[in-house]
Order: C-alpha cells, then structure tokens, then sequence
C-alpha cells in the first residue's frame, strides 16, 4: 500500500537545491498523505460497489423468484382451483389428477373468459383414463334462499355420484343450509343478473361453465328455486342419461312475443326465419354445453342487439341450436309450467293446491312428446313455479305419489 510508494526522481534548481551532482538523486516524500488517501478511498469504493452489486443480485433473485411463482400460479389457477393446494403446509402441494378431472371446491377467482376457456377444453382421446362414470349437473339459478331445498334434499338422498349441484346466487348471500345437505358448499363465484337482460345468459353460462370443470357432468339442467322434481331420481337420471338429445324449446310464431322481437341489426348472421325463442329451462348434453359456453360470436350478436323487450335468455340458446345443432334437440323443455292463466308470468302454486291427483296431473297432463323418436306421454321431469309454502305438502307425498 501507502509504504511501497515508488520513489520520485528530483530535479530541483534555485535555493537550496541539491549539487549537479545529486540532480539524479532519489528523493522519498517522508509523509505520503495524498496517495495513501486516495488508496484508502479507492478501497471503500471497491467494497461499497461490491455490497451494492450483491444487493442488486439479490434482489433481482427475488424478484424473478416472485414473478415467477405469480406467473405460475395464476396460470395453474385456471386448472386447478386455489383451494386445491390447502394441503401445504403438511408437504403436499402436488395438484393431483382426480382434483383436475373433479374439481373437490367450487371456490376460484378466475374471471369469466378463463372460465369459459377452462371449461371448454376437450380431450382427443376418446377414452377416458379413469372409471367415468356419467353424472347429471342440476344448475340451480336463484336470488338467494332454496325454499325447497329440503325436497331436493330427499330426492337426491342415496344417489351420490351420480349427480352434482351448482348454484349461482346474488353475489353477497351465502346459502344457508347444513353441512349434511347436497347444497352445502355448492355455490360458484357469481354476479349480479337483472330479469330479462343479457346478464341472465352470463349466469346460464357460468353455470354450465363451472359444471364443465367436472369431466363426469354427462347432462346439464337448469332449474329455478321455484323448481320441483315431478319423479324419484332414478326415473330422471334414466331419462337423462339415455336420451339421444337434449331438451331445448325452440320455435318461431309471429307474434309480438316471439318474431316481434328480431332485430335486423342482427342479419346476416342471423335472419328472422332463423330466429327462435323457447324457454329459458334447458337441459343439454356436455357436447352442447361446451359449444354454448365457448361461443362469442352469437352471444356477442345478442349482447348488442337483444336488448329490453327482446329477453335474450328466451332467444339466445334456442337461436343458436336451431343454426347449428338442431338435429341434437328434441325441441321441447322437460320443465312443466302453466301459463293458461295469461300475463306476463306463469301460474304459481301453493299449498291449497298440492296434492296427488295435482302431480298426476303434471305427469298426464295429456301432451305427447317424442324421447328417442319414439312416442311418448313422459314429457316433464320438473315443474314450476311453486311458491314456499307448498313445501310441507309436498314433503308428505314423497313417500307416496313421488316415491322418494
């Protein structure tokens, strides 16, 4: 350092210099005070550059590190749901296969176009890895309370694997049901839905969506909180499961309520001979659901043109079956409602009017229908609109006339 200082060679004239014979003379500052300055601050340098570079890495270490695991898991967030990874903290964090095929919680923060793009991945192989077994999704759509959740409560009772429940609700209600009943935990993440606006066919379709995710959903039905089962769960399933089509009302008559309602604003991609309207309480196979949830074009038409006084919930699937897929629909709805009565609204019923005769009633009303091509007078699995206090007479007659 400062004590190895090179000596300088001294030239001096004038006064006091040294003899011309000592112009070559070594000369040595005795206190070399600058330079042992400038060694001594040139070191600090060093090493303050030295922790600084270190900070620098290490915290660009940890950055990437979270980058990283943000970018994972909200990419693996939309195959398996958050609460699939409650285990880690006992050491198992490991997402498994039967969690991706059947999601074990309903709870996700995914938005509504990684759901629907989630729920829309069809495998190519045909066969399935594991031993499927085909399961009917009951769509539950309501405001907040299941006045008979109770019945549904019976009619599912004995029957689990063979059917799931999801249930879209105003987005602050929580359900309130006991953790011994099918409902318990089935609510999905919801939004806000207005009657008779496009907000309707969200919900439709984050319903189906979130069905999706379970890869045994074979059939999908939608149902209100108003909704009873008019047949025990075997007979349903039966007639779900083995149906070659699924139940969607289709049809177009010129009427104010009906083809009144087409805009032209929607041709060329949808002419009024093509327009249809049905109700809004479908039950569809798992090839349709998939096609409806991952359709954009379509739904896009009806967001901007179907606007009040058009009802899109009542124009948006039944369109779009009868342009794509109306071979696959039996064109008739397997919910039974009564609108003899006129108005805006159906009939609603209530406990004067439940007896057995009245669900035989429902059962033979005297329609005939079509179920694989063939003819048939079992044409309504469901009924509605019943009011709550219809729920006492009704749970007295599901050891009879509804055997379950």
């Amino acid at each position: 350092m400062w004590g190895d200082a090179k000596p300088m060679k001294f030239r001096g004239g004038g006064a006091g210099s040294a003899g011309a014979g000592d112009e070559d003379a070594d000369y040595c500052p005795p206190t070399p005070r600058k330079e042992w300055w400038w060694s001594s601050t040139g070191l600090v340098k060093l090493v303050s550059i030295a922790v600084i570079f270190m900070a620098g890495v290490v915290i660009g270490l940890s950055a990437s590190a979270n980058v990283s695991r943000y970018y994972y898991n909200s990419h693996t967030e939309l195959f398996f749901p958050a609460t699939t990874y409650g285990n880690c903290e006992r050491g198992d964090c490991s997402p498994t296969f039967k969690s991706f095929v059947h999601p074990p919680h309903l709870a996700h923060s995914m938005s509504d176009q990684e759901l629907f793009w989630r729920a829309t991945l069809v495998p190519a192989a045909e066969e399935f890895p594991f031993q499927r077994v085909p399961k009917v999704a009951f769509l539950f759509m309501t405001r907040g309370p299941l006045p008979f959740a109770p019945l549904w409560d019976r009619f599912f009772r004995g029957h689990q694997g063979l059917y799931s429940i999801y249930v879209h609700t105003l987005p602050d209600y929580k359900l309130n049901v006991s953790k011994n009943s099918p409902f318990y935990g089935r609510q999905i993440p919801s939004v806000e839905v207005s009657w008779g606006s496009i907000t309707l066919v969200d919900a439709e379709k984050r319903l189906m969506a979130n069905a999706l995710l379970d890869f045994s959903n074979e059939r999908f039905v939608l149902l209100s909180e108003s909704c009873i089962p008019v047949f025990n769960f075997p007979t349903v399933y039966e007639y779900l499961i083995n149906s070659a089509h699924s139940f969607v009302e289709s049809y177009n008559i010129d009427t104010p309520q009906c083809a009144g309602r087409y805009n032209r604003r929607m041709a060329p991609h949808i002419l009024s001979s093509q327009w249809r309207k049905g109700s809004e309480w479908f039950e569809l196979n798992r090839e349709l659901a998939v096609q409806i949830v991952a359709d954009n074009k379509y739904y896009s038409i009806f967001r901007k043109h179907c606007r009040p006084s058009c009802y899109p919930d009542e124009h948006y699937i039944p369109t779009y079956l009868h342009l794509f897929h109306g071979s696959l629909n039996a064109n008739r709805t397997i919910t039974w409602v009564d609108w003899s009565r006129g108005g805006p609204h159906p009939a609603r019923y209530g406990a004067a009017n439940i007896s057995e005769e009245f669900i035989q009633a429902i059962r033979n009303n005297g329609t005939r229908c079509t179920y694989n091509s063939k003819p048939t007078s079992v044409c309504y699995l469901f009924a509605r609109k019943f009011a709550p206090s219809a729920l006492g007479p009704l749970m007295n007659l599901t050891s009879t006339v509804l055997d379950f």
